[in-house]
């Protein structure tokens, strides 16, 4: 049984910042891209960040691009979101999601609200 568990939403100020994790088990981790995804009320749900099965390639939003860090240890079967200068428009429930060889994300996690303040 596959499960994602993400870690490390919480308040935060503008500005700040979070380092979200998600715990992986009952996959092979180092054969899955990894995602995060987020959706704030009223508004659908997006893609933030995602890196490869080796790690070897990141690719960002726009809207985070140069404030959000994704990274991976395989051996530990995890993923980070590290987010600095967040901003009110962060706000959101994020998600973290798995894709097989960065085919279509089919197994996704509870996901853990963050919220910046103005």
């Amino acid at each position: 049984q596959v499960q994602l568990v993400e870690s490390g939403g919480g308040l935060v100020q503008a500005g700040g910042s979070l380092r979200l994790s998600c715990a992986a088990s009952g996959l092979t981790f180092s054969s899955y891209t990894m995602g995060w995804f987020r959706q704030a009320p009223g508004k659908e749900r997006e893609f933030v960040a995602a890196i490869s099965w080796s790690g070897g390639n990141t690719y960002y939003a726009d809207s985070v691009k140069g404030r959000f860090t994704i990274s991976r240890d395989n051996a530990k079967n995890t993923v980070h979101l590290q987010m600095n200068s967040l901003k009110p428009e962060d706000t959101a429930v994020y998600y973290c999601a798995a894709a097989w060889r960065g085919g279509v994300y089919n197994y996704w996690g509870q996901g853990t609200q963050v919220t910046v303040s103005s």
